[in-house]
């Protein structure tokens, strides 16, 4: 994200650079101020602290460079001073004093360290100021939602050292931010600390400061440390779970390890297991569907996570009927919320079960994940939660007019369209009308399908083979039934949904490409879809669009319609691969690369979809969260799909079949891939124009990696 900023007195843009720790995140410029409209420090989907500046003799610093470090842990601006006011005969020059703040979350804490050198060549006395403010906001009051009250702000509290801002929000639930300073401030306000710090010629001042909730110890450069090694180790055993993947080409690798990063800063540890939140800044906070995929993505190298989405979801999975939450017995979460808007019920999204998708795709990840481990335990576990989601659906599809599974909002204030395409705008027919509901969307048939299918290969693994027969029943009937209702014949593709009277609309959107990552498409029609995808009306060169150029809402600027999103090209991209077409993967895996070269090897949620032109990169989507999991997630899919990987843990096999690399990398390398409570190394590469498999290390003998070229 980026903000309109001054910048050595001219109009400019700074970047947005964000920390996460727990239900904790931070968005502040590249100075390293929180200055914008949705700048912040949040824990718990509340604004604690909605200012803090930095000035030097009441002017802001210049920018030399930011950064965060690779593990995503601590972040560090390098300013220097605007020219300093005289003091007697000499007034300090620009640029001669460097200040570096470092900073970091931890335990929802933020821990800043601020060192001020003085390169000049005179003793001076910097005077520093720190301007804060904390508006106590809740995330949908900062994203645009009108209350018509709100709480009461608390008188500040100021002693020596310290402020402490606080609010009695309508709940009656008191939320503090408490700052404290080391040094002991000369002024100290409700809103300003200001300092006086005498520095000698090549010598270094440090100031420490912490803001989060009341602590007694006053902060110190030990207490910096301490908290940076314990985050430092947090996120280190993080990214040590699961199998690595390491490219020969550096930037395409440094790719990999940077949406590593980033999966790792976004995934929280519950009490039932690792969760990745959805992404920053919006979307902090636990999301059923974005989850799933997110695991669904990364469970051939890190199947630990698909257990922790699949414990939570099952935790909360509902166990009532309420049509502001659209919650329905056995129905999975969409998303959960903290702040004070949810609790009051001024939004429903509390415990909100507004997702169509999230049902099916829970059922569709447990059938994944037990193939993927070869153990049946996790989903033993949750066989209860996942016979009651498997109810729901069937309820779903009985009662449905289309005889789908389709979706209408119980109340207003519910999400308008309920599949990943969510924006009120993204189900149209042909001439743009608008469907009335209840809207059966295609993709969701898809996994609807899949989920019947791994209902029964679950079922057949316990022994219960009646049940079992009846969900393949049930997956087959589906299949013909998507074929038969969905099927255009004059488009030669899927149209995106049904309306509430049955009728098709019949637009071409990426949609399909859902269909194909299910395997529920016939072999012929797939051919037709994959074609369409990699079309010039679909395919930017940067990734497959939403929708095809030239539909009546098209927009490449739009949220969903034309706008490229990572995740949903890289469903379609190993859906392609599915149906046989692996080289097309890899050439698409190719292009999301070069995009994220574009986007500092960090792919955002979505990007303008405009087409690729020599000497200009993709277009920014001005608002995308960044970073986002399931695009974070996306590479690695698409890695899967390119190498053509996949793990039957029952047979202790690993399947390479047809494997294809993207141009420029000559090998990909995968480091200990669990199967079955061991480790393989594996080392896909090309020879002569050939693409070559070899294993390099296999502590089990009896696995068996298969090969098919």
């Amino acid at each position: 994200m980026n903000a309109d900023v001054e910048v050595d007195g001219k109009p400019g843009l700074l970047p947005r650079f964000t920390l996460k720790d727990g239900d904790s995140f931070l968005l502040a410029d590249a100075l390293g101020d929180i200055q914008g409209p949705s700048d912040g420090l949040y824990t718990n989907d509340t604004r604690v602290l909605s200012r803090f500046e930095l000035a030097i003799a009441g002017r802001r610093p210049s920018l030399l460079g930011a950064a965060v470090s690779q593990n995503n842990t601590l972040f560090t601006t390098h300013l220097t001073n605007r020219p300093l006011a005289a003091t007697g005969e000499y007034s300090l020059p620009q640029g001669t004093i460097h200040i570096e703040r470092g900073r970091l979350l931890w335990n929802g804490r933020l821990y800043e360290r601020i060192r001020l050198t003085n390169f000049s060549d005179q003793d001076t006395e910097v005077p520093l100021e720190l301007i804060f403010a904390a508006d106590f906001a809740d995330i949908f009051e900062v994203q645009g939602h009108h209350r018509s009250q709100r709480g009461l702000q608390l008188p500040p509290q100021v002693d020596g050292s310290r402020a402490r801002l606080s609010y009695r929000g309508r709940d009656d639930i008191v939320r503090t931010t408490d700052l404290a300073f080391t040094p002991v401030p000369d002024e100290l306000s409700q809103h300003r600390a200001a300092f006086r710090i005498p520095i000698a010629r090549g010598a270094t001042a440090t100031l420490h400061l912490e803001i989060g909730d009341i602590a007694s110890e006053r902060p110190s450069s030990e207490r910096f440390d301490s908290a940076a090694g314990a985050l430092a180790g947090s996120m280190q055993e993080r990214l040590d779970q699961g199998a690595t993947v390491h490219a020969s080409a550096r930037l395409f690798n440094q790719w990999i390890e940077r949406s590593r990063s980033d999966l790792a800063l976004l995934t929280t540890s519950l009490a039932t297991g690792p969760y990745p939140y959805a992404g920053i800044p919006w979307f902090a906070t636990q999301f059923g569907r974005d989850a799933i995929i997110t695991a669904l993505q990364t469970l051939w190298i890190n199947p630990a996570l698909a257990a922790g989405v699949l414990r939570f979801l099952a935790s909360t999975q509902a166990h009532d009927a309420s049509s502001f939450r659209d919650s329905e017995p056995g129905k999975i979460m969409h998303e959960t919320r903290r702040g004070e808007m949810a609790v009051l019920g001024e939004v429903p999204f509390g415990q909100y079960y507004g997702g169509v998708d999230t049902t099916p795709l829970f059922v569709m990840l447990a059938g994944a994940y037990e193939e993927r481990v070869g153990d049946g335990a996790v989903v033993d576990e949750i066989w209860d939660e996942l016979m009651r989601a498997a109810a729901w659906i069937e309820r779903r599809l009985a009662s449905s007019r289309t005889g789908f599974l389709d979706y209408a909002p119980g109340e207003d204030s519910g999400l308008k369209n309920q599949a990943w395409k969510d924006s009120r705008d993204s189900m149209f027919h042909a001439d743009g009308r608008f469907p009335q509901g209840p809207v059966a969307v295609v993709e969701v048939q898809g996994y609807a399908c899949a989920a019947f299918a791994a209902l029964a290969r679950l079922s057949e693994r316990r022994g219960a083979n009646e049940a079992a027969r009846r969900w393949h029943t049930r997956a087959r009937e589906l299949r013909e039934a998507i074929e038969a209702r969905f099927w255009v014949p004059r488009m030669n593709y899927y149209a995106i949904a049904l309306d509430g009277e049955s009728s098709p609309c019949e637009v071409y959107g990426s949609n399909a490409g859902h269909l194909l990552f299910c395997g529920v498409v016939l072999k012929d029609r797939a051919a037709s879809v994959s074609s369409a995808l990699l079309s010039d009306r679909f395919c930017s060169g940067w990734g497959i669009r939403t929708l095809a150029e030239g539909e009546a809402r098209y927009n490449p600027m739009s949220y969903h319609n034309g706008s490229i999103w990572p995740h949903d090209t890289a469903i379609c991209a190993a859906g392609i691969a599915r149906y046989g077409s692996r080289w097309s993967t890899a050439q698409l895996l190719g292009d999301m690369f070069e995009t994220a070269v574009h986007f500092n090897l960090r792919l955002p949620e979505l990007f303008c979809g405009f087409p690729r032109m020599a000497g200009q990169g993709p277009a920014p989507y001005p608002v995308a969260c960044l970073p986002q999991a399931w695009a974070s997630g996306a590479v690695f899919l698409m890695l899967q799909a390119s190498l053509g990987i996949e793990i039957d843990a029952y047979r202790k096999q690993v399947h390479v079949t047809r494997p294809a690399l993207p141009e420029g990398v000559e090998s990909v390398t995968v480091r200990e891939l669990e199967v079955c409570n061991s480790t393989i190394d594996l080392v896909i590469r090309q020879v002569n124009g050939q693409v070559v498999v070899a294993p390099t290390k296999q502590l089990d003998p009896e696995i068996e990696v298969v090969v098919n070229l």
